[in-house]
């Protein structure tokens, strides 16, 4: 191999990684594509190598790790990406963190997990059945519970929603004995304050 090969492949292994900033954002179809910035060119179209099962939108102004294939610039692929603006910081060794720009997370923590919302909603949706398991309990801080439809409680052996023993209170009345002489019976009104 001559010297003037030996410097065009140094040129080309120099040349394989880069650093770059997104200056434009698309998440069409099957793969993410970018645009990035760095001090030589901007370029488009640039795809975005992201771990199965992981999907994000990288905000306009993250820092990338660019990948040139076989050192050509025109054959770039996005394979790491860092927001030093929105990036949690403070972690332990061992934990995990999802997050994203407006400071939502979900943390796994060596105590037990951690979902910051932000004053958000948090939605479940589509699950036939959702299962917790508390070994101690399950508390609930809120001003309000709203169930839509039916409530059991020790429903492993009762099965009386809660509607159906209010429907059986409201409407259920008493046998008054020994008001009067003899073996006389009077039945009483009804409750005076209905269950609702």
């Amino acid at each position: 191999m001559n010297d003037g090969m030996l410097r065009q492949l140094g040129r080309r292994v120099a040349m394989m990684i880069g650093l770059g900033k997104i200056t434009g954002y698309g998440d069409a179809g099957g793969i993410q594509k970018l645009q990035y910035q760095t001090p030589l060119e901007v370029r488009g179209d640039t795809p975005r190598m992201a771990e199965f099962g992981f999907s994000s939108g990288l905000p306009v102004g993250t820092d990338v790790v660019l990948a040139y294939l076989g050192g050509d610039r025109s054959s770039a692929v996005i394979v790491a990406s860092n927001n030093q603006q929105y990036r949690q910081s403070g972690l332990k060794s061992g934990e995990t963190l999802i997050y994203n720009q407006w400071g939502m997370f979900v943390k796994l923590t060596e105590n037990g997990i951690e979902i910051e919302a932000k004053g958000k909603p948090v939605t479940v949706t589509n699950a036939t059945t959702v299962t917790v398991t508390a070994t101690e309990k399950i508390r609930l801080e809120t001003p309000r519970l709203e169930v839509t439809g039916d409530v059991i409680d020790n429903c492993d052996s009762n099965g009386a929603t809660l509607k159906a023993l209010r429907d059986t209170y409201n409407d259920h009345s008493h046998n008054v004995k020994n008001v009067q002489s003899g073996n006389d019976e009077k039945t009483s009104e009804k409750p005076g304050e209905i269950v609702e």
